[in-house]
């Protein structure tokens, strides 16, 4: 079983799109919560497909998980001791926001 970390970020992006789905229809934002949850515990578990991110990202070893319900994918890094989250990332709405947060990973 791996250790994943999420990134302070992320955990902050990951409320605020539960809030908004909340918003929009009761009980939807506590849906997308345990979708999050579940593709942690795949990657807890070892559990996920190796889909590089797009462009340079991919070159850095980074990852990703596509959700299955929601239009996000979870974007990590296999670091020597863990993984870490770096963001939960909507399909179509800001490209690359994330991506400074590769800077300064050592492995």
């Amino acid at each position: 079983m791996r250790v994943v970390r999420i990134h302070q970020a992320a955990l902050i992006e990951a409320e605020e799109t539960a809030a908004w789905y909340e918003r929009k229809q009761p009980g939807l934002g506590a849906d997308f919560i345990r979708s999050l949850e579940a593709a942690l515990e795949l990657l807890k578990d070892d559990l996920v497909p190796d889909v590089p991110a797009h462009g340079q990202a991919a070159q850095r070893k980074v990852r990703r998980l596509i959700l299955k319900r929601f239009p996000y994918d979870v974007v990590f890094v296999n670091l020597t001791d863990h993984l870490l989250v770096l963001a939960f990332v909507h399909h179509s709405r800001r490209p690359g926001f994330w991506k400074e947060r590769v800077v300064g990973i050592s492995r």
